[in-house]
């Protein structure tokens, strides 16, 4: 009845989403959290956004990006969604006409949740996380679990009795471990990343995850221009927070197609001799190299673009860009 399928991302930016106004405390502008661990996240909302809008220029239905309901009144209803059934973006994410209703999407997008955080220390750039975060990802953890303050780790290179520091602690080494995703879950060409990283992964316990991430964020200070001088405008400085390039987050997205084997379902896919004109003009797959017959296809085509694109705020500061490093179907048991 359902498809659960497992996306893994890598920022290649700094990756800024956030709560909204100025916040009293260490930076102006803050990160979004989850409310439980104070860990940082790219809520589903904005991943669902940006996804519906790229996904849309890639299958060449721009109209169908935003909520475009329109006014239903001559040329400006041009402004809304095609509402076509056999159009990908309205049937993947759904669409709003106003008192006419309009349709629920088929796919539901989770949040994104940090897996690995990149972290100076002596021994160079290493991926913090902890085995409860690898495990619930499905990937398999062959360790000595960390007890109090000390860390396990994937170094070949870093003695064992000898102390490593993640960023301003340093801890103490309780053994080595083994970190193996998922099989097929890492795309082909995107291998050798994932084998560079495997090789510098620190485990720690939970509750040092958090302080460890927490006081590892990017911040960058910035100052507002006057208009007038083209210099910096005095009391206007601020800063805020990302999360740092090359963390790698994890997410789930459930493909609930409710409308199978109704007369608006996309089905039978791809083109058919009644809906020829219609799937193929929509069906940008053939031009572009980006077929689809599901809507976890066209959720696909739409993150695959977040690498170019981006995620979030600061998008012309060089902050947002963000690589599908691959996925794969959850079993559900």
């Amino acid at each position: 009845m359902y498809t659960q399928q497992r996306y893994i991302l890598m920022t290649l930016d700094p990756v800024h989403v956030g709560t909204g106004g100025y916040r009293l405390g260490r930076v102006d502008l803050s990160i979004v959290r989850e409310p439980g661990t104070g860990l940082p996240k790219i809520p589903g909302t904005s991943l669902s956004g940006a996804t519906r809008q790229y996904a849309a220029y890639r299958y060449k239905n721009p109209q169908c990006a935003g909520q475009g309901q329109g006014s239903g009144e001559g040329e400006s209803e041009k402004k809304g969604h095609c509402r076509d059934p056999h159009c990908p973006i309205c049937y993947t994410f759904g669409y709003m006409t106003g008192p006419e209703g309009g349709h629920a999407g088929t796919v539901s997008i989770a949040d994104a949740r940090l897996l690995l955080f990149p972290v100076r220390s002596m021994a160079g750039p290493v991926w913090v996380t902890t085995a409860e975060r690898l495990e619930e990802a499905e990937f398999t953890v062959d360790e000595t679990t960390p007890s109090g303050d000390s860390v396990v780790t994937t170094l070949t290179d870093w003695p064992a009795d000898k102390p490593l520091n993640l960023g301003w602690l340093l801890l103490d080494i309780a053994g080595s471990a083994e970190v193996i995703p998922p099989s097929g879950a890492i795309d082909a060409e995107k291998q050798s990343i994932w084998e560079t990283i495997a090789e510098h992964i620190v485990l720690v316990a939970p509750k040092l995850f958090g302080q460890i991430v927490n006081s590892n964020l990017e911040v960058r200070t910035s100052v507002s221009i006057d208009p007038a001088t083209g210099a910096a405008d005095s009391g206007k400085l601020f800063t805020y927070e990302a999360i740092p390039r090359a963390a790698w987050l994890w997410l789930d997205v459930v493909e609930d197609d409710y409308r199978q084997g109704r007369e608006d379902s996309l089905t039978p896919w791809p083109v058919s001799k009644t809906y020829d004109k219609q799937t193929e003009r929509h069906n940008a797959g053939l031009s572009l190299g980006e077929t689809w017959s599901a809507p976890l296809d066209v959720m696909r085509a739409g993150l695959r673009l977040t690498e170019q694109l981006g995620v979030g705020g600061m998008g012309t500061r060089g902050f947002g860009r963000v690589k599908l490093v691959g996925d794969w179907e959850v079993d559900r048991g």
